[in-house]
């Protein structure tokens, strides 16, 4: 039964991306659930490699509803490279990488509470070697495997750089080898690179950077209705005006309502909307 908690069923808000289930929230997860819970929104804790997916399916066990998973290797986690001390707990600064176990991963991925695969993808933002990326594509294609074959979405990290268009390259691999849908989070491209996920059926999210920032009013006014979520991406892209403080789901409020702002609709319109989206693609 959970924690006991009251939780509402009639939800106004969900975080589709956020990660309770890292280092920064050791101390007061409970609470930072507790308090967004009460305030209608629910959430999705991503995993971004084995300790913290792992993680995220046991806070997902903690609580009777609300609270969800996904299970994933980001493709930064693929090969060695700058430690987050918020992520995971670590006695060097360098991130050793992690070899992606695909039997381990099902494992995880079978959890009913489980409701996609990743963060998974390519990220070229660090400037990564040829053989990095090779290990990012690799890796990519294993997570598109078992969501195919457990019947999940997937829960995409990707990010252009210097060596390319990561979004360009990510849709080329998922037109060829995806049987299922996903969503594109923090999506930070521009329109066209939108519409070739949205071409494909798969959605994008956005963050708290809308509040502080007009780089993506064009994406989300764009964005097909069905095809848009709301996210904090917690701890991290705090928005207006609680920046400079750790994020936290309870804040995706603040990208609704900027959302709805740029869409031209009323915010309860926008949430009800949301929570649909969120229903169609990860059954939450």
């Amino acid at each position: 039964m959970g924690k006991g908690i009251i939780v509402h069923l009639r939800s106004m808000y969900i975080d589709i991306h956020t990660h309770l289930n890292l280092r920064a929230f050791d101390e007061d997860v409970d609470m930072v659930i507790t308090r967004s819970l009460d305030a209608g929104v629910r959430m999705i804790n991503v995993g971004t490699q084995v300790e913290t997916s792992r993680r995220a399916g046991i806070l997902a066990d903690q609580y009777e509803a609300g609270v969800y998973a996904t299970v994933g290797l980001h493709p930064t986690h693929t090969s060695s490279g700058f430690h987050d001390a918020q992520e995971t707990h670590g006695e060097h600064d360098t991130d050793p990488g992690e070899v992606f176990n695909y039997s381990v991963y099902k494992e995880l991925a079978l959890h009913p509470k489980v409701v996609a695969i990743g963060e998974c993808g390519l990220d070229y933002y660090r400037d990564p070697s040829d053989e990095d990326i090779q290990k990012q594509i690799e890796v990519f294609e294993q997570h598109i495997a078992l969501a195919n074959e457990v019947g999940k979405p997937l829960m995409l990290h990707i990010r252009s750089g210097k060596k390319g268009n990561a979004y360009q390259d990510a849709c080329s691999i998922l037109k060829q080898q995806a049987r299922v849908l996903g969503d594109s989070h923090f999506f930070a491209g521009s329109v066209e690179d939108a519409q070739r996920f949205w071409d494909m059926g798969y959605s994008t999210s956005f963050t708290g950077v809308l509040t502080f920032t007009h780089d993506y009013d064009a994406v989300v006014q764009a964005a097909p209705k069905v095809l848009i979520h709301a996210e904090t991406d917690a701890p991290y892209a705090t928005p207006k005006p609680y920046r400079g403080t750790r994020n936290e789901p309870l804040h995706v409020r603040e990208v609704v309502k900027k959302m709805a702002e740029l869409r031209g609709v009323s915010i309860e319109e926008w949430q009800a909307q949301l929570v649909e989206n969120a229903h169609t693609l990860f059954g939450v």
